[in-house]
This record gives structure tokens, sequence and C-alpha cells, in this order.
């Protein structure tokens, strides 16, 4: 059952009668965080070394699209706020989606256990705390793990993105969008890593050298860094990961029959040796909201949160059109109600573009013990306006649970900054046992939708069934009637205006016929079809 503070029939408490007691600063404060709208309820102001739970510490449900950072050093309570913020946004029918690196997230769908330290937290923030827990799914990488399996055709993955993978340069990267340029023209759907690998070893051969000479070619010594990444990256378990059916990211916006938002886990434990491919799976999963959602304008709630845990990961080894992609990713996807929170143990892991675009802060505690952490730490407090707090005596200072926060009020200025007891979660706080987790999988309406993978012919086949013709254009001319019906050349207005990126089962029951695929900023696919939901 939602908690009863957090629905928006409800209003929140703010500053309460005793609220004149409270020293003039901590009131100020507490003032700036007493919004009139429905709002989550982060916690109590410490001021002084003491908890008042009279100023109650909130941020506005409206501008939790404005986008956010949780950081703060290992062991500081990073998890628990993504499972307190999570819980109440589902409460509010707001759909949530987490990546549970460490795989103590699961939990979520599990009411909580009374304990003695929740039970004093909860005292010492007034927090009417109950045990609850809330609708979720659970996820899994190529079904690696315990989850529905989430896969992603190259062709929609994208070049940009895979190049990151694949931990390209500038110029091999430029080469890579020109191998996928030429496969959608032609019409060789690129499925898995094998058709990649087909069309690039078709290219660099004696029959396929001539198809990109007009657009500069592809060199034997780029084809085969490409060729070489492609198998390091195979030999890392990556295929699995690369195939249909596609994830359709409209999933991840689905309420529960309850009006509560439901929250999609993404399970990463079992590939955390591989932080290149789950970060950026991750940024292939908002690149697809991103092209796909209409535009909202200002909203009274989020159409849903996402969370991106171990963010550095995403900006390690990137190329400066990468960075460029993601920061014009986050500045425009809030305009179509997606916010994103970025997780990770300091605000120097961000890039600065990205990091002027975040307006709700949650800063858990920092470390000083080398000159790098004190550097660090000097430049954290440098990012918060102007406080009566000492911020580097605080942040050196708070507790698990604790933390320093400003987030944006509702007309979008910045609120005072305020140290922080934050509320204890009410759902389990550890990872769901593995047979109620099985049985969640099992039972999900996905489970069946994606579970199993199908291998249909693409671009490895035709390339394979099409050796020694001239080119794949001979090779569709040749192509054999598939389910009844004869294949079609096409018309080049079909050429022009057409997409190759079709719906996954919409794809396995149509022909196959070459069309150019229009692409995002990420150079991911933009899909044909529109959403089921």
């Amino acid at each position: 059952m939602p908690d009863r503070e957090t629905m928006p029939s409800v209003p929140a408490p703010e500053v309460s009668g005793r609220a004149a007691a409270l020293p003039q600063d901590a009131l100020r404060i507490g003032s700036g965080y007493a919004f009139p709208g429905p709002a989550l309820q982060l916690g109590a102001l410490l001021w002084d070394g003491q908890c008042l739970p009279d100023a109650q510490v909130r941020v506005p449900l409206a501008v939790l699209n404005r986008h956010g950072l949780v950081a703060g050093a290992t062991g500081t309570g990073k998890t628990k706020t993504l499972q307190l913020l999570a819980e109440q946004l589902s409460a509010q029918g707001v759909p949530v989606f987490l990546a549970d690196i460490k795989g103590d997230l699961s939990g979520i769908a599990a009411p909580g256990r009374p304990h003695a330290r929740v039970e004093g937290r909860a005292a010492d923030v007034h927090q009417r705390w109950a045990a609850t827990g809330f609708p979720a799914e659970y996820f899994a990488l190529g079904g690696i793990g315990r989850g529905v399996p989430v896969r992603a055709t190259v062709t929609g993955f994208g070049p940009v993105l895979l190049a990151k993978v694949l931990r390209l340069n500038r110029t091999q990267e430029q080469s890579l969008a020109l191998i996928f340029h030429y496969a959608d023209s032609k019409g060789l759907e690129l499925i898995d890593l094998k058709d990649l690998r087909a069309v690039v070893t078709f290219l660099t051969s004696d029959e396929g050298r001539p198809e990109l000479r007009s657009v500069g070619g592809l060199s034997a010594a780029t084809a085969g860094v490409i060729l070489r990444s492609l198998t390091a990256f195979e030999a890392q378990g990556a295929s699995g990961f690369f195939g249909e059916p596609e994830f359709d990211t409209a999933e991840l916006l689905r309420t529960g029959e309850d009006g509560r938002g439901i929250v999609s886990v993404l399970e990463l434990s079992a590939v955390q040796d591989r932080p290149q491919l789950f970060s950026t799976f991750l940024m292939w999963l908002l690149a697809d909201l991103f092209h796909d959602l209409p535009e909202l304008g200002d909203v009274d709630k989020p159409r849903l949160v996402f969370f991106l845990d171990e963010a550095h990961l995403l900006f390690d080894d990137a190329s400066e059109a990468f960075l460029e992609s993601i920061t014009q990713t986050v500045r425009l996807i809030r305009s179509k109600g997606v916010g994103v929170f970025f997780v990770t143990q300091s605000p120097k892991d961000v890039p600065a573009e990205v990091l002027a675009q975040l307006g709700n802060r949650v800063q858990h505690a920092l470390r000083a013990f080398t000159p790098d952490d004190q550097k660090a730490l000097s430049a954290t407090v440098r990012t918060f306006p102007k406080s009566p707090y000492d911020l580097e005596e605080v942040l050196t200072n708070l507790g698990t649970g604790e933390a320093v926060v400003t987030v944006l009020s509702e007309r979008g200025a910045p609120t005072p900054v305020a140290a922080t007891r934050l509320r204890a979660p009410e759902s389990l706080m550890g990872p769901l046992g593995q047979e109620a987790l099985e049985r969640a999988v099992a039972g999900s309406p996905l489970y069946e939708r994606y579970a199993r993978a199908v291998d249909r012919e693409s671009a490895y086949e035709r390339l394979e069934r099409g050796r020694g013709a001239k080119g794949p254009d001979e090779m569709r001319d040749a192509a054999p009637e598939r389910r009844g019906r004869a294949q079609e050349r096409p018309s080049m207005a079909e050429q022009v205006v057409g997409s190759g990126v079709f719906r996954s089962l919409a794809r396995s029951v149509g022909t196959q016929i070459g069309r150019e695929i229009t692409r995002s900023l990420f150079g991911t696919a933009r899909r044909s079809g529109r959403r089921r939901r």
C-alpha cells in the first residue's frame, strides 16, 4: 500500500508550529523546503549536530525531471537513498528505472523488516514508518543474471555507443559509422555481432571494397582493429546482449493496477566485470526513450525517473562526440518528462557540462584522507550555493544515511543547502530471496515476450548466401521466397524515406527490404512503429 505521507491527496508536512523555536538560520533553511504541492520526503534538517524534525527537507515532484546527482563515498548510504526516492516516486504513480550494480535493490518489492535502527531513524525524523513492498519488474542484460532478458540489435544500438564499448578512437568510430550507413542503405540488417563482422569482412574483400570507394573506403588496418575489438568483445560473453527480440523501452513507463509506478530493476551484478558494456547499455535505454517520446514541456510529475548508478563509467575514456551526445540528451529529455539521476562517488566524476544541468543534489559524506581527496572535497563545496554551514567540515562528518541537500523549488530556484538526516526506506533493505526473485521473473507478463532469443535471417545469412555475387543488390534479387511471399526490390522512394528498423514481431513476419535508417544523435536507430503504451 502506498505510503500515506507521499500520496498527492495528503498535504506533506511543512515547518511545524514549533518552528518558531528553531535557530534563525535553521528556520530560514526549513522554510525553503515548505512547498505547497506534492513532494518527496527526504528527511529532517540537521543543525549544530542536532536533528530538527520540525524542519522537513523535501523535493517537489514537479522538478524531478530537472535531473539530479546522488554522490558520496562508499558506504555512506547512496543505495538506500535511491531506494527511498524510488519508493516515493512509485507511490506517486511515477515509474522508476534502477540500475542495480550490487544486486541489493531487488528487495524493493518486499516489505521491510522492523529493526531498532529503523525505528530509531523514523523517530528522529518524525517518519510514520510502515513496512511496504512496491511493484517491481526484474531485468538482466542479455539474460545473464536473474531477470527478463534485455537485448538490443546492433542496428538499434548504433555506431556511437558501440564505438564507446569497443574503445575505438575517433577515426575508427567514423569508419564504424560508415559501415552502419552502408548496411542501412543496402538493407543489411545488423541484428547481432556476427552480422556486423560479416559486413566488415565483406567491405574489405575484393568484391566489397568498391562499395565504399565513393565515400572514402574502409582501410584494412581500421577494419582489422574493428574486427579484433569485436573478437575481444565476444570473448567477454557480450554476444548475448545483442539480438532479438529487442527490448521495447516503453516497458519502463508502466504503472500497476493500483496506480503505483512500476520499479524496473536491472540486475547488473552478474556483469560487473564489463563496466563499459553495462554503462553504455544504460545510455542506449535512455537514448531510445529520448527519440521515441513526445514533447511534454512542464509537467506536474515526471513520466519516468532514471537512476544511472556508477555514472563515472559512462564518462571514462569517452570521446568528445560521445560526451556532447550525453550532454544534449540530458538537456533535451527533460522536456519529455524524464528525469535522470547520476549516482557516483564524487561530483568530479561527472563532466561540468552535464553537472550544470543537474538541479537536485543529494551529497553524502566525502573522505579527505589524501591531498587528492582534499582537493576533490574543496571542489565539491564550490559547486553548492552559499551556505551558513561550514560545508567542508559537514561533508567529512556526515554519518551513514545523512547528506547535504539542495533541490529546485517549484519556481525553479535552488533551495538553501540543508544537512539532512534521511528517512528509512520502507521496503526490504537488501536482496530479495532467490526463490522469490525467480518466481517474480517467471510470473512477469514480459517474460514470454523476451525470454527466448530469435535468430532470423539478417546480414550474415544474406552475405553467406550471396557469396560470389557482385554486391548486396544482387543478393537481394536472389533472395528466395520467405513465408510464402516473393521478395520485392524497393522503389527509390522506399530507399530514401523508409526505415529498416521494425518492431521485432513485425520484422519476424515481414520481408527484408533495403531501406535507409534514420538515426538519432547517438546513432541509435529510430523505430518505425509506434509504441504499445
